[in-house]
């Protein structure tokens, strides 16, 4: 989400934006249409698509403790391939795997996963990433 502030707040996604309570829409990349104050404005262009990337990289060996877990957790075998990148689903794991995986993953690492946290992971990355958040925040 990117947000560009002033005396009022505008907030552009991939789906919607808002201004002061009014709903506006993103028809591509490059294009926002903003009704304001009952008023329909055409669409604002921009000249170039924004880009914005966020990017907390989790240090190498959270990453293959995480794997190593992911694959204790799934009964994979030892030869199979897990990255950062790889996603539990395409793994195999239904929810109740990925509550066993976060539950390795706490006693592992001595960290407690609240909940909505755990619904976001999605790959072995982002629970690498978060775990060294989780990790950050308690010492």
């Amino acid at each position: 989400m990117a947000s560009v502030a002033g005396t009022t707040s505008l907030c552009l996604t991939s789906v919607s934006c808002s201004f002061k309570h009014t709903q506006g829409r993103i028809s591509s990349a490059n294009s926002v249409s903003l009704p304001i104050n009952g008023n329909s404005f055409p669409s604002l262009r921009l000249r170039s698509a924004p880009r914005f990337r966020v990017s907390c990289v989790a240090k190498p060996e959270t990453v293959k403790k995480v794997c190593d877990i992911v694959k204790k957790q799934l009964a994979l075998p030892e030869d199979s391939t897990v990255t950062g990148e790889s996603k539990f689903a395409a793994l195999g794991a239904d929810s109740l795997d990925t509550v066993e995986i976060v539950m390795g993953l706490e006693e592992e690492f001595g960290i407690s996963v609240e909940e909505e946290s755990a619904q976001s992971i999605l790959t072995v990355q982002d629970a690498a990433e978060l775990i060294e958040k989780l990790m950050e925040k308690n010492a």
